[in-house]
């Protein structure tokens, strides 16, 4: 059925993209040497958290998620009521999307993006305008633009920061004055802040503590190496937003896995022992590519500000498609193509978080032989 006849039966327009279906997960694990293409630290094995669930009973949790765990994610900024525990983030994305929107509705997104904030929308039947990030102007958002974007009948400006998948940030000022525009033209405003604690310098305000129109969303899957237990949140100080938020929940899965609860409160418990160890091997990691990129004759990049990834480019004069062919099947080697955030395929998303030094060390190695070889 052609997308357009979807939509007139009141159907998502659900499609597969390019990340999901050249996934590390769908390619198999076991069939690369070095994964690059990882955008989260690394996984977070049982036995790091010395978890006891002896004593759990598997039993259906509150459906806005367990209470000691809302308190640890609401810290001292916000009142656990304003927090609802998700299945991911990616759910709450959804739950935001579906909740906020219908089809025909204006909206503004960031891009490149992480993919379930573009598709999401399109799959409502959205109009979706883009806020487009270039390399030559160094991925660099402009707030002017930004407001020429947003229409009369824009319903959500979609962000988030630091960036996926350039690793670029903005600053608290740019952020209030984002918060700022939105307000003024009276639409919602979504910041997915997965990557907000992986900043190099002082994080960002959790947006939803400046306007009841900003919802934060994050989770415990690319900062904390724990993706396995599908556990996000979504922050709102608007309480109507929040019982429709809970609606949405409750008609989708309910409540979380009591597991995965108890995994992330235990996790969150012992933040201040665990998070360190994981903020070091990042900042290694990012010396590490820092050094490659700045003696590569073939790259050019943003610097990034945070995160765990960044997004090179291959300078002009290279056959990408030869690139990628000797990259994948000769050195069995892997990044995230351009083309998984529908840019140019000289783009490559590089994940330095997820792999050991060595593992980096070697993949960096091979893109690097790889591209020599293009010049024998």
């Amino acid at each position: 059925m052609h997308p357009k006849e979807l939509l007139k039966e009141g159907l998502l327009d659900y499609r597969r993209t390019p990340i999901e279906r050249e996934s590390p997960e769908q390619r198999g694990y076991k069939n690369m040497r070095y994964n690059l293409t990882e955008s989260s630290v690394r996984d977070t094995k049982y036995t790091d958290l010395k978890l006891d669930i002896e004593d759990l009973i598997f039993s259906y949790t509150g459906h806005k998620g367990d209470l000691q765990l809302r308190r640890l994610i609401a810290d001292e900024s916000f009142d656990e009521e304003e927090v609802l525990v998700t299945t991911g983030a990616a759910s709450s994305l959804f739950i935001a999307a579906t909740s906020l929107l219908k089809p025909g509705d204006h909206v503004v997104i960031l891009h490149p993006n992480y993919i379930t904030n573009i598709e999401t929308p399109r799959a409502i039947g959205c109009r979706s305008e883009y806020l487009r990030l270039s390399f030559e102007n160094g991925f660099r958002m402009d707030s002017e633009i930004l407001e020429g974007l947003i229409k009369d009948d824009t319903r959500l400006v979609s962000i988030t920061y630091p960036h996926n998948p350039t690793g670029m940030n903005i600053t608290r000022e740019e952020l209030v004055e984002i918060v700022s525009i939105v307000e003024s033209k009276g639409c919602f405003l979504l910041v997915d802040e997965t990557y907000r604690e992986m900043t190099f310098g002082t994080p960002l305000p959790v947006a939803a503590s400046l306007s009841p129109r900003a919802i934060s969303i994050s989770s415990m899957s690319k900062s904390y190496g724990l993706p396995g237990i599908r556990i996000g949140w979504l922050i709102s100080r608007d309480e109507r937003l929040r019982e429709r938020f809970l609606a949405a929940k409750e008609q989708i899965f309910i409540c979380n896995s009591i597991v995965d609860e108890r995994i992330a409160l235990s996790f969150l418990k012992n933040k201040n022992l665990l998070f360190p160890k994981i903020k070091d091997h990042i900042i290694t990691n990012f010396g590490i590519v820092k050094s490659w990129m700045e003696n590569s004759a073939f790259m050019e990049w943003v610097e990034p500000g945070g995160g765990c990834v960044c997004f090179p480019h291959m300078k002009s004069g290279i056959d990408v498609e030869k690139f990628y062919s000797i990259l994948n099947e000769k050195y069995r080697t892997f990044v995230g193509p351009g083309h998984w955030f529908e840019m140019d395929r000289r783009f490559m998303r590089i994940g330095y978080g997820w792999p050991t030094r060595d593992e980096l060390e070697g993949g960096l190695g091979c893109i690097t032989k790889s591209l020599e070889e293009l010049k024998v």
